[in-house]
Formats: C-alpha cells, structure tokens, sequence
C-alpha cells in the first residue's frame, strides 16, 4: 500500500504500525532491523498531521509533538 491508503486506512497510518510491530517479531525484538518501518510510519503520521492539523489523532501515531521531535532525533542521529 502506498501513503494515500495508509492515510485513508480506519485507523490512519494503522497498517505502517502494524509492519513495525511484525518487524520486530520476526527480528527478536531488534529495533535497529526495523529502522526502515519506523521511517514509513513517521513519514505516513507526518502527512496526516500535515492534513488534519497537529490537534488530530489517531491511535497509530504518536502526538504530533512528540513525532516531530522523534524526527528530529533520527534525522541528527540521536
């Protein structure tokens, strides 16, 4: 599924959660082999928030505060 679905999916972005969940499963909880779901959840919350305003929520992503600031962390290596 592409970014539109995920956003359109009832809970937004819930899919993109799922993935990481699965992930880590199947990687014995590892986060750092899973990087690359955590990203597509990110940027699929950033979108929603980008379209329904930061006072929006859906249960598969976190605040939008908090999102951002993850990003932020990522993005500097943190």
């Amino acid at each position: 599924m592409g970014l539109k679905e995920d956003l359109s999916y009832d809970p937004p972005c819930h899919p993109r959660a799922c993935a990481i969940q699965n992930c880590l499963v199947k990687s014995n909880y590892k986060e750092e082999k899973c990087q690359g779901h955590i990203d597509a959840l990110y940027e699929c919350c950033n979108a929603f928030y980008k379209e329904k305003g930061d006072d929006a929520s859906t249960s598969s992503c976190p605040k939008a505060s908090l999102l951002r600031l993850k990003m932020k962390q990522r993005a500097e290596g943190v």
